[in-house]
């Protein structure tokens, strides 16, 4: 296991251990979590760019999609 070095200053550093702890977390799996939850949601929102760019306009409303499966 890597282990990785973060410098903040006190100020920030009072402000993540405290929301860490109301979180129930520790302040290393608080920035684990935190890290990898950034990293997801950048590669949403390219996922999302490239499918809006590919987007043809044909789009299907709930109710279709609810008659075509009988529900």
């Amino acid at each position: 296991m890597t282990t990785m070095t973060l410098r903040v200053d006190d100020k920030d550093a009072g402000l993540i251990k405290r929301f860490a702890a109301t979180q129930g977390l520790s302040l290393s799996d608080f920035a684990r979590q935190a890290m990898l939850e950034k990293i997801e949601d950048d590669y949403d929102l390219r996922e999302l760019r490239q499918a809006l760019a590919q987007d043809d306009g044909e789009h299907i409303s709930h109710a279709q999609v609810m008659k075509e499966f009988g529900l």
